[in-house]
């Protein structure tokens, strides 16, 4: 059985890990644990749990920064933002209900993964808005990069590298981020009807479209009336975001030219409540399927969920760019053929859900080129060296 060391704030964190290090006992780090499935629960018999370390500590809404602690709740965060109009850009996808998790999303959790929902096309990650960082590393050593304000890219490097390292190479104890103002409101163009092949060419001119498009996704047949109300054939959802004028105009000339299509829109409160579903994998969610996030060139999407073991289940999110692919979870889920196709097209597949026995035999991260690897280990080596945070967590070839 685990138990759970919950520090109150950094220095106690620090303390943690220093005892950690002396007892030579590797620690599991964990935020709310909404995540934790994805990359299985490490073997070890203690659990850094950050939920105590949560709470607004500065925001500044006229210089557009956020500066918190990462056990704060996301819930929290949302609703702080959206009393000032503005808003966590890359949209953080909940996969709280995919995953089948109890706990809470909060912001480490969010840094940890370095997952985006599907503005990222157009706001790049969550480490694309990162300003500034507090932690302490697997040596036991408080350290800091970055700063508060959006002109200050001191260390903004070192932030941008923690961000996606799922724990393993310093635990987080303050984190600055950038916001941006929340759109006054926003239209859905769904083109109705697109194979895969006429949706990846919609997409693809839509986003070379000036009409600033924020987000671009595909839902087949099957999966369209899972997250569109009423839909009865496939949908190519392109959001458009801004102002009210703006958003008339700039959807107007979407639809000009896609002119011949079937085509209609979901207004604000209808698109909001679409694309939420599409972060959050609503499709998949309650099934007993595997599901894998795969990413590859936008335009290898749609032939990548073509080419999917049989009986498999897609769409695309991020202009094709991003593919949730839910497969029968037998055998291997599927993992050999996924990797294969993806590794072809220059991308990699997680596998995000799968049932105990899968997860024993797949490994959850697509396997490292020679040379990232090389550099992971320096940093990890840099960081880290005794390995006591969430050890073989990212590296390791089965949960």
């Amino acid at each position: 059985m685990t138990d759970r060391l919950r520090p109150r704030d950094a220095a106690e964190v620090a303390d943690t890990i220093r005892w950690a290090l002396a007892a030579k006992e590797p620690l599991e780090v964990i935020g709310g644990g909404t995540k934790r499935a994805i990359a299985g629960p490490g073997q070890t018999a203690y659990a850094l749990e950050m939920a105590d370390c949560a709470g607004i500590v500065s925001y500044e809404p006229e210089e557009l920064v956020l500066t918190l602690a990462p056990g704060t709740p996301m819930a929290e965060i949302e609703a702080t933002l959206a009393a000032r109009g503005q808003m966590l850009a890359f949209e953080p996808p909940d996969y709280t209900a995919l995953l089948g998790a109890e706990g809470v999303p909060t912001f480490g959790g969010a840094f940890a993964t370095n997952f985006a929902g599907p503005r990222r096309i157009a706001v790049g990650a969550v480490r694309d808005h990162m300003l500034g960082v507090h932690a302490v590393s697997g040596r036991g050593e408080p350290f800091k990069a970055g700063g508060r304000v959006v002109k200050n890219v001191t260390g903004y490097d070192l932030a941008r590298a923690l961000a996606g390292s799922w724990g393993t190479l310093a635990v987080a104890t303050e984190l600055t981020v950038k916001v941006l103002p929340r759109a006054e409101c926003q239209t859905t163009l769904m083109l109705e009807g697109l194979d895969a092949e006429a949706a990846a060419e919609a997409m693809s001119r839509a986003m070379g479209f000036s009409g600033d498009v924020s987000g671009a996704a595909h839902l087949p047949a099957d999966i369209a009336p899972l997250v569109v109300a009423g839909a009865t054939a496939s949908i190519t959802a392109l959001r458009i975001e801004g102002f009210g004028p703006s958003v008339a105009a700039r959807t107007a000339a979407a639809e000009a030219l896609f002119a011949g299509l079937p085509q209609r829109r979901a207004e604000t409160d209808e698109s909001i409540a679409i694309w939420r579903a599409i972060a959050d994998g609503a499709p998949f969610v309650g099934t007993d399927e595997a599901v894998w996030r795969c990413s590859v060139p936008p335009t290898a999407g749609p032939a990548l969920a073509a080419a999917a073991p049989g009986g498999s289940r897609s769409y695309c999110d991020w202009a094709g760019g991003l593919v949730l692919i839910a497969t029968p979870a037998v055998g291997d889920a599927g993992a050999a053929q996924l990797r294969a196709n993806v590794e072809m097209c220059g991308g990699h597949a997680m596998l995000l859900r799968a049932p105990v026995d899968i997860r024993a035999n797949v490994a959850t991260f697509h396997p490292m080129a020679t040379g990232v690897e090389a550099l992971a280990k320096r940093l990890r080596t840099a960081f880290d060296p005794e390995g006591i945070l969430n050890p073989k967590r990212m590296s390791r070839e089965a949960a």
